[in-house]
């Protein structure tokens, strides 16, 4: 079995997620008109807010259910043309009986404000009696976590000190991060839980636990919260928006329902209550961080509100981490690729200069155990290769394939069966067309890495079709599945492509000039 496997669903990956047309119960939805403010959809549950039945609430407008200064604050900003995710704290206009889930009546409402083409969506939480939290306080808890991640200097490091500090000021029972490869698996890379819930670090876990759509979705909401997964779910009403004469979509709403294949999935981890932070590098979701509750456990908006703004914070750090080391990597490879072009240069011919290097010349340069020098109808090798006949054969399928620009897999027996002989030898191919009409190129091999990927339970397993074909479950065990993955060398990074890309352009001008000056 091969680690490059989609074990992302596309069955899983193809639902519209963001168009169920429900609601947790831990809040309200209002969607109102731009103009007017006139209530157009709501959920069903804001009988408990405004004291009315949902089918009354439709045609009312927001000025007969909030005071004229929290009508003037939707006004101001409707004004100056904002757009995104906008907080506020209203207050209903009358003693309503609303209740703030635990019970107690609230008049006062935690909204976010959604602002879209044709209408708003109003988001609202009842603020907790006990929420009485002073601004400085709450600043200064920040200023401490965002110092403690700071002072990492490693992914590893803001990994280890990021989960800390969320489950300091979370209480969650556990809260783990893992970091999402090429073809979206994610790997398990930090871990703080108590002794009742299993372990998972080092684990990796198949992409349709999180499929497409979900990740698409986490690029415009930060955080996914679902404080009981045995809420009832709240139905829209009227159950198709009059405005767009579809269902609503709920892509950025923090209230939107939960598919019931993941309420499944949380039973079987034996959790009630789950958090998913999101963690950003170059506009692309590289990580998720992951946190469990046994019992069910609402956060605060407020408190959500701290892991938004966290994330941007670890975001940014690993960001700065990673680019750090890139930059200096590419500069160390563009270094090493001027040393290489001077020499080239210098000897003024590129069969002579490239086949007279040793292995702190052309191999080191892309880090390959070896590399071969195709020019004038002579091969040239360097270091390890493969044995002559079938270095030759290898020549010709490169030949055949018409590469025109820079070539390069980590699995080179996955798409050429006859390089399995030489797995050891070339499992990774690094190819540079120099002249392809005339069969000349430089190619970089490297040698297979044997590596273990321990699953957090059968990736072939994670979705089970019940015999209907139609209703589908998760996996019942996250039980480590240990999997072997052969003929994969390590895979060749973008700054050593960008690197090759450069040398293939220089190769073809000096071999130009060589040949027609």
């Amino acid at each position: 079995m091969k680690p490059d496997k989609n074990y992302d669903s596309e069955f899983c990956g193809s639902l519209p997620i963001h168009q169920i047309n429900l609601v947790q119960d831990y809040g309200y939805l209002l969607l109102l008109e731009k103009t007017d403010l006139k209530v157009i959809q709501a959920s069903e549950n804001t009988e408990a807010v405004f004291g009315r039945p949902v089918r009354e609430l439709i045609g009312t407008t927001a000025d007969e259910l909030f005071t004229g200064t929290d009508i003037e604050k939707i006004r101001k900003v409707l004004g100056d043309e904002l757009g995104g995710r906008i907080p506020f704290n209203f207050a209903l206009k009358e003693n309503s009986p609303g209740t703030d889930g635990a019970g107690a009546r609230s008049k006062d409402y935690h909204v976010l404000m959604h602002i879209k083409p044709e209408y708003l969506v109003l988001e609202l939480e009842a603020v907790p009696v006990s929420e009485k939290r002073d601004f400085t306080d709450v600043f200064q808890e920040v200023r401490y976590i965002i110092s403690s991640i700071d002072k990492a200097s490693t992914v590893e490091e803001v990994c280890r000190t990021a989960i800390h500090e969320l489950r300091r000021i979370s209480g969650f029972d556990g809260i783990l991060m893992y970091r999402f490869d090429e073809h979206w698996n994610g790997t398990v890379i930090a871990e703080e839980k108590d002794e009742r819930l299993e372990t998972y670090m080092g684990q990796t876990f198949p992409a349709s636990d999180v499929p497409r759509q979900a990740r698409e979705l986490y690029l415009k909401n930060p955080y996914r919260l679902i404080p009981n997964r045995e809420f009832e779910p709240v139905k829209l009403y009227p159950v198709i928006n009059p405005l767009t004469h579809a269902f609503t979509d709920l892509s950025d709403c923090n209230l939107r329902s939960v598919a019931a294949v993941h309420l499944e999935y949380m039973k079987n981890m034996g959790i009630k209550a789950s958090m998913s932070v999101r963690v950003i590098h170059e506009g692309r979701l590289w990580g998720l961080i992951s946190c469990h509750h046994i019992t069910a456990k609402y956060l605060d908006y407020e408190t959500c509100s701290l892991f938004e703004w966290l994330s941007g914070v670890i975001s940014d750090k690993i960001s700065l981490i990673l680019n750090k080391a890139g930059f200096e990597l590419a500069g160390e490879l563009q270094a090493r690729r001027t040393a290489l072009t001077d020499h080239i240069y210098a000897t003024g011919n590129v069969a002579e200069a490239l086949a007279g290097l040793d292995m702190e010349g052309l191999p080191d340069l892309f880090k390959a155990a070896g590399a071969a020098v195709v020019v004038n109808g002579r091969t040239s090798v360097i270091g390890n290769v493969p044995e002559r006949d079938a270095l030759d054969n290898l020549l010709l399928w490169l030949e055949g394939r018409e590469v025109e620009q820079v070539y390069h897999t980590d699995n080179l027996p996955g798409i050429y069966e006859e390089a399995a002989q030489y797995a050891g030898v070339g499992s990774g191919l690094l190819v540079i067309p120099i002249d392809m009409r005339r069969g000349e190129m430089l190619i970089c091999f490297r040698p297979e890495v044997v590596q273990d990927i321990h699953w957090g339970g059968d990736p072939n397993n994670a979705i089970q079709f019940d015999r209907d074909g139609k209703n589908y479950h998760p996996r019942n065990s996250f039980k480590l599945w240990k999997q072997t993955v052969r003929q994969h060398s390590l895979p060749w990074t973008h700054q050593e492509l960008d690197v090759a890309a450069s040398l293939r352009n220089f190769l073809f001008e000096f071999r130009m000039k060589q040949l027609y000056n």
